[in-house]
């Protein structure tokens, strides 16, 4: 590369192109890509969670009006605090202390664009030399890309299918040393749709304390449950073992496109403090983006006006969705279902590559389905789980029972001959 005889001095920094590869969005674009352009049925997104283009799952008009509120008052257009609007990190203390046996404040609570920016703030914070993090297999990929992209290592424990994808806690202590920084742990679960249990985050908890380590506690599928086991906080068991507990109304409200998180110091011992993390974590904001200034104002009537009646219709609809996804599976011979969703959005089913003639591994899979049928599946391989596909069920119910019934066509079509 050069400019007559001299050459530039600039080159593209390869590794970023390496890391986004294993995210999602990386995943779904090369689907995307695959799609066979001439066909004109309705393309049906199974792939990702992002429902809120199907009217069923519209936001609650509260949090609109409170936006509009927040925007016509003109108060909100400056720049915000690094950590955030005193009012809205108020609103979410309050919120999450609904759940808690002490009391967070406000000092505890970061506003962050979205959760995606929590992790990132955390990983970068606890990236040090010669440091790893113990991350969930199957999990949300979007941590080993900001883990590689930080140098920080990353060790996988397995989540156990046979017992509702419980933590493999024997993994965690034989793969945690004392270069070992912290545990995460997804709940409710993406991409298993687990929901654990009191006495599995009290282990969780009890493991991380032995190990000496924190736990990260992704949260933001928080209360989008419809099993038989409610929705409990890590932050519960903070007296424990220090959490710090990342979420957002991207997903309760149906509502990612806002960009409004939060990253949570739920510590009552103040071992965060004392360890220089707290102050870290504001270092790092400081040489960050922020959350839109009226979103972030219109947080506190959002959190505070809506009805409980918007978070169960929310919750039927997932739990009808869910049922659906359940019983189409069940005819489906290529695809089994190692347990039925009790959360989040999503649903693990493993590939029985035994029973197709043609298609190599998930992602092959994958891509034919995308270009034969027009309906997007999330290969395996991109949460951790080779030969295993995530199935989002959180989409217009009817749009999802046309986009399994193609999942079964394409079966047919490629089903090996006994």
């Amino acid at each position: 590369m050069e400019n007559g005889s001299k050459k530039w001095g600039f080159q593209a920094n390869k590794s970023l192109s390496t890391a986004s590869a294993v995210t999602v969005r990386g995943v779904l674009n090369v689907l995307l890509d695959n799609l066979n352009k001439e066909d004109t049925r309705q393309l049906i997104p199974l792939a990702h969670g992002d429902p809120s283009a199907f009217p069923c799952f519209r936001t609650t008009t509260v949090a609109d009006e409170a936006v509009v509120d927040a925007v016509r008052s003109a108060k909100y257009n400056h720049y915000a605090p690094t950590v955030g609007l005193l009012p809205a990190r108020r609103s979410v203390a309050d919120y999450l202390n609904r759940d808690l046996p002490y009391k967070l404040s406000p000092d505890d609570v970061f506003l962050t664009l979205g959760c995606t920016q929590a992790i990132e703030t955390t990983i970068t914070v606890l990236a040090r030399p010669g440091a790893n993090i113990l991350l969930p297999r199957p999990g949300f990929p979007y941590y080993e890309a900001r883990a590689a992209h930080s140098h920080l290592e990353a060790r996988h424990f397995d989540l156990i299918p046979e017992k509702g994808w419980e933590v493999d806690l024997d993994a965690v202590e034989a793969l945690a040393d004392e270069n070992t920084v912290a545990m995460v742990v997804i709940n409710p679960g993406n991409p298993c749709g687990s929901v654990y249990s009191y006495q599995h985050l009290q282990k969780i908890a009890e493991t991380a304390r032995k190990l000496g380590i924190m736990v990260i506690a992704d949260e933001v599928y928080g209360h989008l449950t419809f099993g038989n086991s409610p929705f409990v906080p890590m932050g519960v068991f903070g007296s424990i073992v220090p959490v710090l507990t990342l979420g957002s109304i991207s997903k309760r409200w149906i509502v990612p496109g806002w960009r409004i998180g939060w990253l949570v110091t739920s510590d009552p011992n103040g071992i965060l403090q004392e360890s220089g993390v707290v102050e870290s974590i504001k270092g790092c904001l400081n040489i960050s983006s922020d959350p839109v200034t009226f979103i972030q104002g219109a947080i506190p009537q959002i959190i505070d006006n809506t009805t409980e009646d918007f978070f169960t219709k929310i919750n039927n609809i997932l739990r009808e969705a869910a049922d659906i996804c359940y019983e189409k599976i069940q005819d489906i011979p290529c695809i089994t279902l190692p347990h039925k969703p009790e959360g989040s959005m999503f649903v693990m089913v493993k590939l029985n590559l035994s029973s197709l003639e043609g298609i190599g591994d998930d992602m092959d899979f994958c891509l034919k389905l995308a270009k034969e049928e027009s309906v997007m599946i999330l290969p395996g391989t991109a949460v951790g789980m080779k030969n295993f596909l995530r199935i989002t069920f959180a989409i217009e119910p009817s749009a999802l029972v046309v986009g399994l019934e193609r999942l079964k066509a394409f079966y047919e079509r490629h089903a090996r001959i006994q």
